[in-house]
């Protein structure tokens, strides 16, 4: 097993129509508006952009991102990340319930060397950083959406 490889899913319920939460999720660079743990979007171009995050634990992740899907028909977003994670992310937008439902899919190796060294007694401690993140997420993108 590879304990530096990681791969990640979750599924937000979000109160607002599909077309809605994808135009907020294509937005990247608008994401520390409401998103806490994503620190900075700096965009280098049409669709390329470095990417710094931090969530509860004391270190900073940076990665550039780059675009490889946008598909608005079938609600898709996909990126291409490297830097101190290397692998893709991807956001799939549907209909659900009342609103909408986005499920995001992860899987990245991690190239930080702390994050390296720590990679097996730390492994539960990375992924449940990760959860909080992702909680945190959709509890900001919720208030967002019922803002505007």
């Amino acid at each position: 097993m590879d304990w530096t490889h990681y791969r990640f899913r979750s599924r937000w319920v979000l109160p607002a129509p599909p077309a809605t939460v994808y135009e907020v999720l294509e937005r990247a660079e608008e994401y520390p508006r409401w998103w806490p743990q994503v620190r900075e979007v700096t965009r280098l171009d049409d669709t390329t952009g470095v990417i710094r995050i931090r969530s509860v634990l004391p270190y900073d992740l940076q990665f550039t991102a780059r675009e490889t899907c946008r598909d608005p028909g079938v609600g898709v977003l996909e990126i291409a990340m490297s830097g101190d994670i290397e692998g893709w992310a991807r956001w799939t937008i549907t209909a659900g319930g009342a609103g909408a439902l986005a499920r995001f899919e992860q899987a990245v190796d991690v190239h930080k060397p702390l994050l390296r060294r720590f990679a097996v007694p730390g492994r539960p401690v990375f992924r449940a950083n990760h959860r909080l993140m992702m909680r945190a997420g959709q509890r900001g993108l919720v208030a967002y959406l019922e803002a505007v």
